[in-house]
């Protein structure tokens, strides 16, 4: 079987090497022409653990390439695969399908033989069958069920986990109305049938909102637990053990109940957007889904307000030095899309502060500076303790493990503190225990103190 992957970003190059590692022929595209040879040459655009090598395997064994011509690729494909970018549309929160669009326009144009489309892309309710429409419309000649089908094939890839996730997923959900697209499909995944992973066949709309629905529903827990802490450090409780003491619920469950600054990356920010915009299209507003992008957007300005509120209970503030440890969005994943640091580090800025930042990808003479942009003004630094040095403070805001052994010593003999005051360290992730800092001021997230 030979799968033609339209799209080399994030979810097509991790899909395309998975497949190809499962023994299946895949042929990634992308019309940028750097990054095709960057790739040939196998250099990985992205960061994504394990990639690399699996990368490598798949060329090795003949069984992964790399082109920009799609009309090639996509004339010898079973099945192609539109893994191409969804961002969201500037102003007004929609999802830019116009990349999914045009693939399905050059898609049409090279079909030669039965083919299953599939939307791999995270796409809004009646995507799919849009692909359908624009195909049928590019060539006249092509009959739906006869000459191709289309399916929908949603992707559950974390980052910083995505070859696990694609190995062992929970589930695997497959939307389409063609019994011989469902059957091709079945073949496509059949390796995973030996680990019993749950397929799920239903109607292509209901496959393109299980994404949706389920990228909001863990972005609502995230916004749920974030309030939660709020509420903890003024009632004087302990959001860790609350987390715990729900999360063992097992209608509730312990994941994405981690507290933090507010959730970013390349999914939840702009699928909740998306789906917000659908189900007022369909007169069906999820409000609950609009209170959770309105509860984000403002988790990240009141964690810059609760850093300059830290530092002014110690003086004036102008001048002062911040250092910022981590500024992707979650760890083991080189993405500052939507990350809580590209607003919290401007507000900073803003308020007069001086920020030095370090991050395990983004550092003093990292290559990666470049995709930086949104983070001018800032001093960048080769690692955690240089960042530290003369510093007012310390702001942890994303988990790296590497933050989660510091020198607590070290750290005290870095950090500036004004007379009768400790160094000051702002906990945004609640890596460490409050036991722990008995020689240093710890601000976390959730934990309040109820006098006796």
């Amino acid at each position: 079987m030979r799968i033609a992957m339209i799209g080399s970003g994030y979810v097509g190059l991790v899909t395309g090497a998975c497949f190809s590692e499962f023994g299946f022929n895949v042929t990634n595209v992308d019309q940028d022409v750097k990054k095709i040879q960057d790739l040939e040459r196998g250099k990985i655009p992205i960061y994504e653990p394990g990639l690399d090598s699996l990368v490598q395997h798949g060329r090795a064994a003949g069984r992964l390439s790399f082109t920009t011509d799609l009309s090639g690729a996509v004339n010898q494909a079973d099945i192609v695969m539109i893994a191409v970018g969804t961002p969201t549309r500037r102003g007004d929160g929609y999802a830019d399908l116009s990349y999914v669009y045009q693939a399905a326009e050059q898609i049409a144009l090279a079909l030669n033989g039965y083919t299953v489309v599939v939307t791999k892309s995270t796409v809004p309710v009646g995507t799919c069958r849009k692909v359908a429409k624009i195909i049928e419309k590019t060539r006249p000649d092509l009959k739906r069920g006869i000459d191709f089908d289309v399916a929908s094939n949603p992707e559950f890839l974390r980052e910083g986990s995505a070859i696990s996730d694609f190995m062992r997923p929970d589930r695997i959900v497959i939307g389409t109305d063609s019994n011989r697209a469902k059957e091709l499909l079945s073949k496509l995944y059949r390796p995973l049938y030996l680990i019993e992973t749950p397929i799920v066949f239903t109607s292509i709309e209901t496959s393109e909102l299980i994404k949706y629905a389920s990228n909001g529903f863990l972005a609502m827990k995230i916004a749920f637990i974030n309030q939660m802490a709020d509420l903890c450090e003024k009632a004087g409780a302990d959001i860790q053990e609350l987390a715990k003491g729900i999360g063992l619920d097992g209608r509730i469950g312990r994941k994405f109940l981690n507290v933090g600054p507010g959730y970013g990356g390349s999914c939840f920010p702009k699928d909740t957007l998306a789906l917000s915009r659908t189900a007022h299209d369909f007169n069906s507003p999820l409000t609950l889904i609009d209170a959770v992008v309105e509860a984000n957007d403002s988790r990240k300005k009141e964690m810059a307000g609760k850093i300059i509120a830290a530092l002014k209970g110690r003086g004036d503030i102008k001048g002062k030095t911040i250092s910022v440890l981590g500024i992707t969005f979650k760890p083991n994943t080189d993405d500052l899309r939507d990350a809580p640091s590209l607003v919290i580090v401007p507000e900073l800025l803003k308020a007069g502060l001086k920020v030095k930042v370090y991050d395990p990808l983004y550092y003093a003479g990292s290559e990666r500076l470049g995709y930086a942009t949104d983070l001018d003004g800032v001093e960048w630094s080769i690692n955690a303790y240089a960042s530290m040095q003369d510093a007012d403070c310390v702001v942890i805001l994303t988990e790296w493990n590497e933050f989660r052994a510091l020198d607590l010593d070290r750290i005290k003999t870095l950090l500036n503190a004004p007379q009768g005051f400790k160094p000051l360290m702002i906990d945004l992730r609640n890596i460490y225990k409050p036991s722990e800092m008995e020689e240093i001021e710890y601000v976390s997230l959730g934990r309040g103190k109820i006098a006796a």
